[in-house]
């Protein structure tokens, strides 16, 4: 029977790996796999979905973005089909969105290394001459918008008939993006055999319906998110930096730099981060100390001892490591990676700002990862101001007052004299000379001269009305979605008071079926966001949505105050519009 216990459940757990995934009944080639990517345990979702799915159950998940579903599924599915006689496809990951296609595809891909697994995202907006070649050649997974899968689907070149796994990850999201319909004519094409797991934030009337459309018997477990009071997070100052991932580690050192974090905390989400980042920041003249699981007790002992006497400036850590570490000082907390959750946050940004001390967190936030850094908002109750990465030039103005400051220092001190002796043996030169020569030096000594390169801005949406934005020299007309969704940058310009103004699309979840009529989304938003009706722009009603054109300098501002509001008595969804 297709829930029964599989014999795979009976696989012995692999010594020599982490006891932590291994005790889940993972298997050798995935367990070195995690090792090698420096994973030291599984979160929550992943010690109570990967057990049951590896058995063959059907699955209905609540758990919210950033808490690892992706391993939670991906990592039982490819143990699954890597028993399974292989058949193009195997397997089919349904998400809404073609980042997170991307992004799921890439971890699918790291994970079946060692199991030769191919995967190919497939979504739209990307030339499908590629896509049609490397089906016709055959894959192992296909991660797949439902929109781009449904076109495959009716153009008979993605066959679903022997699929043996199958993943609806983030279903509210698809839902609210008016996917019910193609879920629905996709999953009519997959075998009844078939395993089953859905993932949702939220498990609503809704989402209980296609559950029991096509899944049968499943295992239900939730990972509730603990709230977290207000107040509770601790009162330092808190930035994000948002930077394509390419750009994440020059970021992280320009960041270390500007800040010149004297004892900082940096957390990373595995020991293979923690080792690449502390090279790379020893590299570059920083006194950096790796701490993970991987390393002994002594060798811990001696990492916390110099950081401690201030021998080590920045302290490279796993939540793991960290846990129980006694750290009296620390003027910042550094996330490397956004933690997966607000009480994580909380507590990595609690071992700064202590006893009275002013302290700071900062966070190198990939642009997806922007919808979960409003969550950690809404948990804490504070604002984590988002900011635009240093420049050089910001980078150069600072070393510079750092060496003014380190000068008029030494000037207070005094106790100059064996240093007066050495300029007069050099007075030929004009002292004005003589002084920048030596600051020259000093700059030099602190890395100032270092070859810089500039790190591509992703300009910082527009603030919620009323409030400025914050840095005008990063500012554009073009808004770039909070959401981590988006598929593209909003496009279309239209012309206002003889100019050309550029437009965004934004999504508004109620449509025909809601009673939804233009006039309400004219005086929504002339009402709520206290704009003339003669700014907003063209107008679509849907059954169950709508999208409405407006400029893209306020579409941020427009959707921050609708998804606070009500329309025809209720909230909806809103956020910019994703094709």
């Amino acid at each position: 029977m297709k829930h029964g216990p599989s014999s795979e459940s009976a696989i012995p757990t692999v010594t020599g790996f982490s006891p932590g995934f291994a005790a889940l009944g993972l298997e050798a080639p995935l367990l070195a796999t995690l090792e090698m990517l420096g994973y030291e345990e599984p979160t929550p979702i992943q010690r109570e979905a990967i057990p049951p799915l590896l058995a063959g159950r059907d699955l209905l998940g609540q758990a919210a973005t950033g808490t690892g579903k992706t391993a939670a599924f991906a990592l039982p599915m490819l143990q699954r089909i890597g028993h399974a006689s292989r058949v193009s496809p195997s397997a089919l990951v349904l998400v809404p969105t073609r980042e997170l296609a991307i992004q799921v595809g890439e971890a699918a891909q790291r994970y079946g290394k060692e199991l030769r697994v191919s995967v190919l995202p497939v979504y739209g907006g990307q030339a499908i001459g590629p896509q049609l070649h490397a089906l016709k050649r055959g894959v192992d997974v296909i991660v797949a918008t439902p929109g781009r899968a449904l076109d495959h689907i009716r153009r008979g070149t993605l066959k679903l008939k022997e699929v043996k796994f199958v993943v609806l990850d983030e279903a509210d999201e698809m839902l609210d993006m008016g996917f019910a319909d193609d879920l629905d004519a996709i999953l009519a094409g997959t075998p009844k055999a078939k395993q089953t797991a859905l993932f949702s934030a939220t498990i609503p009337q809704r989402i209980r319906a296609i559950a029991h459309r096509h899944l049968q018997d499943p295992i239900e477990i939730t990972i509730a998110k603990e709230p977290v009071k207000a107040g509770t997070a601790p009162r330092v100052q808190q930035t994000a930096y948002i930077v394509a991932r390419p750009h994440r580690a020059a970021a992280l050192a320009r960041v270390i730099d500007v800040a010149g974090a004297n004892s900082a905390l940096v957390f990373c989400r595995t020991r293979l981060e923690v080792d690449e980042v502390t090279a790379m920041l020893t590299g570059r003249g920083h006194r950096a100390e790796a701490i993970h699981g991987g390393m002994n007790q002594g060798q811990r002992d001696r990492v916390m001892q110099a950081f401690k006497a201030g021998q080590t400036e920045l302290l490279v850590a796993t939540d793991v490591a960290a846990r129980g570490l006694d750290i009296p000082q620390v003027s910042h907390v550094i996330n490397y990676d956004l933690p997966s959750s607000a009480e994580v946050y909380v507590h990595r940004i609690g071992r700064t700002g202590r006893a009275g001390r002013e302290g700071a967190a900062i966070t190198i936030l990939d642009p997806r990862e922007q919808r979960l850094l409003r969550t950690i908002e809404q948990h804490t109750k504070a604002r984590v101001t988002v900011r635009p990465i240093p420049s050089v030039a910001d980078l150069r103005a600072k070393q510079l007052d750092r060496v003014q400051a380190a000068v008029e220092q030494v000037l207070g001190d005094g106790s100059l004299d064996a240093f007066k002796h050495l300029v007069e043996r050099i007075s030929a030169h004009p002292p004005a000379e003589v002084a920048a020569a030596a600051l020259k030096l000093l700059v030099r000594a602190r890395g100032g001269e270092r070859q810089e390169q500039e790190i591509p801005v992703i300009p910082v949406g527009q603030p919620e009305f009323g409030r400025p934005i914050r840095d005008a020299r990063h500012s554009s007309g073009r808004v770039h979605s909070g959401s981590a969704g988006a598929d593209r940058p909003p496009t279309g310009r239209t012309r206002q008071g003889g100019r050309a103004v550029e437009m965004a699309r934004v999504y508004i979840g109620a449509g025909r079926e809601a009673g939804i009529r233009p006039g309400d989304l004219v005086g929504a938003i002339a009402h709520e966001a206290k704009l003339n009706s003669n700014v907003i722009g063209a107008i679509e009603i849907e059954q169950r949505f709508s999208i409405v054109a407006v400029p893209a300098s306020m579409a941020s501002g427009i959707i921050e105050v609708l998804g606070r509001a009500r329309i025809k008595g209720r909230r909806v969804p809103v956020r910019l519009f994703r094709e």
